[in-house]
């Protein structure tokens, strides 16, 4: 496999963060009853606007000379951490609110990744991840505060004083 920069390594973790973003989306969503059928909309936006993320940074990679299969080899070995974490955190939880809890988590290093890719490019200068962070970033951002808000929507609806 070649060797990535940082800047490479980090376009892969953004990567391989999309695709478990994917995953757990649906797995949240099916977690959900039909009393909220408005943050099952949002997480059927979120799993498409993954997907989209997924396309638009694997033709990144391929901007990059020689990497793009080194790219996408660490984007799975991430999105497989990313899986084993959800696992391990979600392990026989069907309650929508553990759900969004977890999505809360995913979201906020998703969010601090895309920073991190950006800061990194401010050096770097590529045109081509500008663009990607520019469009990227803003979204994640979006994606963290709807499943803080989900969060504490359906966190609103729990009796506090109810034995789990």
């Amino acid at each position: 496999m070649a060797a990535l920069t940082k800047l490479e390594a980090k376009l892969a973790e953004v990567t391989g963060l999309a695709m478990a973003a994917q995953d757990v989306t649906r797995l949240v969503r099916g977690m959900l009853g039909p009393e909220h059928e408005a943050l099952a909309k949002k997480l059927a936006q979120a799993r498409a606007e993954a997907r989209e993320t997924q396309k638009r940074c694997i033709e990144v990679a391929g901007s990059f000379d020689g990497k793009k299969t080194a790219i996408l080899e660490k984007a799975r070995e991430v999105k497989q951490e990313a899986t084993e974490m959800r696992k391990a955190y979600l392990a026989g939880e069907d309650d929508p609110l553990d759900g969004f809890e977890f999505l809360t988590m995913a979201e906020a290093g998703e969010v601090g990744h895309w920073a991190i890719v950006e800061k990194l490019n401010e050096r770097a200068g590529l045109g081509e991840v500008r663009t990607l962070a520019a469009w990227a970033l803003p979204i994640q951002q979006r994606h963290l505060q709807e499943a803080l808000d989900g969060s504490l929507k359906l966190a609103a609806d729990e009796d506090p004083n109810e034995e789990e």
